[in-house]
Order: C-alpha cells, then structure tokens, then sequence
C-alpha cells in the first residue's frame, strides 16, 4: 500500500463528503448537497439542494459523531432511494417495473410525496435494525456458546470483535460480485478520485484524475471499520455478562462507539503520521473492496456533483437533465425533471 498516494503531501483536506449511489455519486459540502446521475441515455442529471446551517450539536465532539452518523444514514437511504426513483422515470416506458401493491395503496390514499416519505422511513429502520441484529447481536449470540470452554472474558470479547469483523468482510465481498454493486464500487472509486483532485488544486476533468488512488483517508468505510476495532476495545471493559446484558450493552453503546470512531476518523484524515498510517490501514483494506478504477464518463459524474457544491449561494438549486455539462450553472443549461 502507497501512502504517499494516499496522504498526499501537500493536498488542502477538505469537508467535502460523498456517496456512490444507483448510477451515479452524492457530494455534500458544508452549504449544499448535490446527486448527480448518468441517465440511460448517457445524458447527465443534476439535483442540488441547500443544506440548514448546522446546529450547536454539530460542533461538540463525540456528540457530533452520533449526530453525524445518524444524518448519513438517514441522507445517504433517501438519496439511493432518490436515485432509484430518478432512473425509473427516464427508463422506457416498456422497461419500467409496475409498482407494489403497497405502494400503489400508499399512493391512492396518501399521495406519492408522503408515499416516499413512507418508504424512506421504511428503508432507514429495515438498515438498522438488520444491521444491529446481523452485526451486533449475531456475533455475541455465536461467541456465547464458546464460553463453556473458554474462561478469559478478555478473549471472549476478542473472539467476538474479530468474528463480527469477519463478518463484515464477507458480507462486503458477497455483495460486491453483484453488477450492480460494481457499478457502485466504481462510482465510489471516482468520488475519491474527483476529491483528490480538488485537495490537490488541480482542474476538476477527468484527465487530471487518471493519476490518484481509488482509497481516501476519510472514507464512510474507513468510519465503519473505526466501529469495529473501537467497539472491540470498549467491549473489552464490559466483562462477560449474560447473554441478555451483553445485547443491551452492545446496543447502547453504538452511539458511544460512533461518536468515538467519527472523531478517529476526522484526526486520520487531518494528519499524516505513523501512528494515523498504523489506524487507518484497515479501513484502507476494506476500501480495496468497496472502490475499482472508474471510467472517465463516471468520474466525470462525480465531477459534476463535486462542482455544484463548489458554487456560491447566488446560484438556484437546480433539477433536471443538463444539455452542456462545462455550462451547468446557467438557468438555460437545465431541461426540468419529468412528472
């Protein structure tokens, strides 16, 4: 691994963040949030939005990172799902899958904006809840059979972080042979590369991309194995309780764990030391399975979100398809979404 392509010396870190999502990338800046999609007639389009001023819990450290994690989590479910619906509407009519009876219900009797409001709320509790059970409480339901043969609590909790670790991985590599996912995989590849390039002052193009790594340091899944390695050390404290006590502790204490790891995760990405290097290793790992080397019409989509957040309060929020992607702020440049 090259960390010199990775903390780059000389490279202005930025607030920026960003998501891969259906087709296409998400990029949040401090003012604005911009989606950003190849349509299936290669045409590119854009949706931007302004962001609330953050508030006061946003600036208190480890209380920042549950806020953090909760706001992404509930960001980045409605933005796939805002991706899903844009591509739906600009499939052929011929290729379009008929809705579920659920939802068409939802949609007769509460309207399709509260419908989708509906569905997003949906989506955020399913994500949660099979996250805490597949990766909280599964791991210590396994490990509680072994403590009729291992005494050590210490190793108990040990055995039960690197099982849930293992876990992960192999849900992220099972996931990852699906082509839908790669797709994905390159996506996220291409919002790394188009922020490398703006920390690094170069012209947002996708030629000047070609030469940075796929891997960044404040990577959403970096965050994620910050969860896991800190989750094995607080539970270390715990002792081994039963089973019922070391379920509530485990969930408790996910806020905790976040607020930890966000603020690990915003140390990393600041700094360039060895002890920064030795942390962030496995969450570098891990994004050598969640990022491939994008295509340039891909990065040129991350471009075109990383872009719209760049621009001043002056210019309108916009949504629709863009006719010139070199001319995307100007008013004419935008046919509107279709109903």
């Amino acid at each position: 691994m090259d960390f010199k392509k990775i903390f780059i010396s000389g490279a202005r870190p930025t607030s920026i963040g960003g998501q891969a999502v259906m087709d296409g990338v998400m990029m949040r800046g401090p003012d604005r949030m911009a989606l950003a999609m190849r349509l299936p007639d290669n045409r590119i389009y854009l949706k931007t939005q302004r962001l609330k001023k953050p508030g006061i819990w946003r600036k208190i450290p480890l209380i920042r990172g549950v806020v953090s994690f909760v706001s992404s989590l509930s960001t980045g479910m409605g933005t796939l799902m805002d991706s899903a619906d844009i591509l739906e509407k600009y499939i052929p009519e011929e290729e379009r899958e008929e809705p579920g009876n659920f939802e068409k219900w939802l949609n007769d009797h509460l309207g399709p904006g509260a419908t989708w409001n509906i569905m997003m709320a949906v989506s955020v509790i399913i994500a949660v809840v099979v996250s805490v059970l597949g990766f909280v409480i599964f791991p210590t339901w396994i490990v509680n059979f072994l403590g009729r043969w291992i005494s050590s609590t210490i190793l108990l909790n040990l055995v039960e972080g690197i099982f849930r670790i293992v876990l992960f991985v192999l849900y992220i590599i099972g996931i990852s042979r699906m082509e839908e996912i790669k797709v994905i995989f390159q996506y996220h590849g291409a919002e790394h590369k188009s922020i490398h390039t703006f920390e690094n002052g170069l012209d947002l193009v996708p030629e000047n991309a070609r030469e940075f790594t796929t891997m960044h340091p404040r990577c959403g899944t970096s965050f994620l194995m910050f969860v896991m390695i800190v989750s094995l050390l607080l539970f270390s404290f715990l002792g081994w309780p039963g089973l019922a006590a070391r379920i509530a502790s485990r969930v408790l204490l996910i806020p905790v764990i976040a607020g930890i790891s966000y603020e690990l995760l915003r140390w990393a990405g600041k700094s360039d030391n060895i002890v920064v290097r030795v942390l962030s290793v496995p969450g570098l790992l891990l994004q050598k399975l969640t990022t491939a080397e994008p295509e340039d019409s891909q990065v040129e989509i991350a471009m075109t979100a990383l872009k719209a957040v760049l621009t001043g309060p002056e210019v309108p929020d916009r949504d629709g398809v863009i006719v010139d992607p070199e001319e995307e702020t100007k008013e004419e440049n935008f046919i509107p979404e279709e109903d």
